[in-house]
C-alpha cells in the first residue's frame, strides 16, 4: 500500500499519502504537534516502525526498552489492527510544548478498539517529539 503514490492518506485529512504524510516519513520535521500526530498516526496504519520510534520523545518510557524488543511490539500491534480513521479533538500548542486530543477508530479482528487520548509533544531542538498520552478506552470526547 505504501508504495503506491495515489492512495488516501490514513491520517483521515483527505490528501494522497505522497502529498500528506509521506514527506514525514522520509524525514522532513512535522512543523506542528497535530502534524506530528497525523503522521505517527499513518505510521502506525502503514507498520512504519522504524517513524514511530524516531518521533518518540527519550523521556518516553520505551525508549529505555531493548529498542528491537519494543519494535517488534509495535509492529505486532500494527499488524493486528484495522485502522480506520482519525478524529483530532483538539490541539493546544505552545512555543515548545503541545497536547493534542484525538479519537483513534480501530479495530482487532471484530472487535471495536477505538480509544480517546490525551498526547503530550515537546519540541527538542527544534523538532517536535511525542512525549507520553493519557489513554481512554472507545470515544471518550471529554478529555477534551
Amino acid at each position: 500500500m505504501a508504495a503506491d503514490p495515489d492512495f488516501k492518506c490514513p491520517c483521515s485529512r483527505g490528501k494522497f499519502y505522497q502529498e500528506c504524510c509521506a514527506p514525514y516519513h522520509r524525514g522532513k520535521a512535522a512543523e506542528s504537534a497535530e502534524k506530528l500526530m497525523r503522521s505517527r498516526y499513518s505510521a502506525y496504519a502503514l507498520n512504519n516502525v522504524d517513524y514511530i520510534v524516531r518521533t518518540t520523545h527519550p523521556r518516553h518510557p520505551a525508549v529505555s526498552q531493548n529498542l528491537n524488543v519494543w519494535k517488534e511490539a509495535i509492529l505486532n500491534s500494527c499488524l493486528k489492527t484495522d485502522f480506520e480513521r482519525l478524529e483530532i479533538l483538539s490541539v493546544s500548542e505552545q512555543k515548545d510544548k503541545a497536547i493534542v486530543v484525538f479519537i483513534a477508530h480501530l479495530k482487532q479482528g471484530e472487535e471495536d478498539a477505538t480509544f480517546t487520548e490525551r498526547s503530550y509533544f515537546a519540541k527538542v531542538e527544534g523538532v517536535w517529539l511525542y512525549v507520553n498520552g493519557d489513554v481512554a478506552p472507545g470515544e471518550n470526547r471529554h478529555l477534551k
